[in-house]
């Protein structure tokens, strides 16, 4: 009999809600604990948490790293969640991989396991490089962060971050594709507007779960104000729309 998957990635781009739905389905107890495990910036920093030896800013052990990793983001029930962006999946199969020529797919099922994908997009890909704009000139991401600079609209660096967000967006669809995954789809939009279904539809995609009585409880202010409106109405004019 097949193994059902007990791991999930989060595929994305940045501004799509991710940082949310990681909270979120954390806080169930039984859908893993998702991160950016493997986001090369923040490697050094994963790293010296897990107590494992850098070389070069780098990990020296990539297979104890993935091993590190994967127990941390595992829930009590043995489910293993991570968030991986289009930026960061060429290293971990640049590093995981032993026999060249291997699809990507075999390559992670044997260091995560069997593996169920989520694909999480933002259907207003206007807002999002608004935000993901406004979130890089600021240094705030997300509730904690401190904001280092106050933002200036920029449209240039929108709309190329719109191009981003295409690209992004195609090459993991490219990428499911190849490796004959179907991915469970998620919007920012869904996200937003019914947290408790979105959870819900993760939990039976891997057939767990979730405790009686859970609830989403937001602990994630709402970023999005009367200035990201105003630059995106003039990033959509700039377009002609």
């Amino acid at each position: 009999m097949q193994e059902l998957p007990r791991s999930y990635v989060l595929c994305g781009t940045p501004r799509t809600g991710s940082t949310l739905l990681c909270s979120l389905l954390c806080s169930t107890g039984v859908l893993g604990r998702p991160e950016s495990y493997f986001r090369e910036p923040d490697e050094a920093a994963w790293t010296t948490r897990f107590g494992l030896a850098t070389e070069g800013g780098r990990v020296r052990d990539y297979r104890a790293f993935v091993d590190a990793a994967r127990s941390a983001g595992t829930s009590n029930n043995g489910v293993f969640g991570v968030r991986i962006m289009w930026g960061s999946l060429e290293r971990m199969i640049e590093e995981l991989v032993q026999v060249p020529g291997k699809p990507d797919l075999p390559i992670l099922e044997e260091a995560l396991g069997p593996l169920t994908f989520v694909h999480l997009r933002r259907e207003d890909i206007a807002t999002q490089a608004v935000s993901w704009c406004r979130a890089e000139q600021t240094g705030y991401w997300q509730q904690g962060d401190v904001i280092t600079q106050e933002p200036h609209q920029d449209i240039a660096r929108m709309r190329l971050l719109m191009e981003t967000i295409r690209k992004h967006n195609a090459a993991w669809q490219a990428w499911f594709d190849a490796q004959g995954i179907e991915p469970h789809m998620v919007t920012y939009e869904q996200l937003v507007g019914d947290r408790l279904h979105v959870i819900q539809g993760i939990a039976a995609k891997l057939a767990v779960e979730l405790p009686s009585g859970w609830r989403p409880q937001v602990v994630h202010r709402k970023q999005a104000d009367g200035l990201n409106r105003a630059w995106a109405d003039a990033l959509r004019t700039s377009m002609g729309r």
